[in-house]
């Protein structure tokens, strides 16, 4: 097994190898890859989450005002079920800050997010692989029993709210050295996006935490694959010709716009003579 956690590819096949390559993976899945993928349009972001961003260590004070008024002020019918799981998921769907990352099953998808940005093209972009199915076997029985009958698998949202009724529950949950947990769990299916994009959510029982350390400390569990600017353009255009793109990933008139926009605009200088993907006439 590979222990090598970050690889900085030079070609389009060498992306899709390290993407898919399921040798590294501590789980080793017998029919299909236990991974899921995080795009980032610059490598050197770590995995902070939108609720770290707007307060930092103070996070775990405004979560639960966040999240009250956010379900006091939503329309009644906005969640599936009425717990802090379901509303997070909504909540993180449509901005809120949460402690929630968005993940997803597809390497496509991921890279979509890592190439989408025009802005960053002349910066190197990345995408984190991690295991889930490993990971969830770190967990302490209470949690992981919800999971190991689907051979550690994701947790759904009941599945959580079954093994902690709420936040303040789930951040009891610690590990020896008292530490946050991590657990990766499917949103309900709001709406065509969350299908689309194959969303996972990524959850870690300490609001102050950043993502990219706890990862950081379990090495084997993840693999970061660095994209060199100078072959962005290069995936941008297989993504487009493989219809990964924002008027499927974001139905709607605002994805449809965005897609235009992007298609349209003029070719990032990295890649001037880059031939252009297929697209509308």
């Amino acid at each position: 097994m590979s222990m090598v956690s970050e690889i900085r590819v030079h070609s389009w096949s060498e992306l899709m190898e390290a993407l898919t390559d399921d040798q590294w993976q501590p789980s080793r899945g017998m029919y299909r890859a236990n991974v899921v993928y995080r795009g980032l349009s610059t490598a050197r972001y770590d995995l902070h989450t939108s609720l770290f961003r707007l307060r930092g260590n103070a996070s775990g004070e405004v979560e639960k005002h966040l999240l009250r008024n956010f379900r006091k002020y939503a329309h009644r019918d906005t969640s599936p079920g009425d717990w802090d799981w379901n509303w997070l998921s909504v909540g993180q769907h449509h901005g809120l800050p949460t402690r929630l990352l968005d993940w997803t099953f597809s390497p496509y998808v991921a890279l979509h997010f890592a190439t989408s940005n025009r802005q960053h093209f002349h910066r190197d972009a990345a995408v984190w692989c991690v295991d889930y199915v490993a990971t969830h076997k770190l967990l302490p029985p209470p949690l992981y029993g919800q999971v190991e009958a689907l051979g550690g698998g994701l947790f759904t949202t009941e599945m959580l709210f079954n093994a902690a009724k709420n936040l303040e529950a789930f951040d009891k949950y610690r590990d020896l050295r008292d530490r946050g947990l991590l657990v990766f769990f499917e949103p309900p299916s709001l709406d065509d996006r969350i299908v689309n994009q194959a969303a996972v959510f990524s959850a870690i029982s300490d609001p102050t935490a950043c993502l990219s350390d706890w990862l950081r400390e379990h090495s084997d569990l993840y693999r970061k694959v660095v994209i060199p600017h100078d072959i962005k353009w290069v995936v941008r255009n297989h993504l487009d010709q493989a219809n990964v793109t924002e008027r499927v990933l974001f139905p709607g008139l605002d994805g449809l716009s965005d897609w235009l926009l992007r298609y349209y605009g003029e070719r990032p200088i990295t890649h001037p003579q880059a031939p252009g993907a297929p697209g509308p006439n």
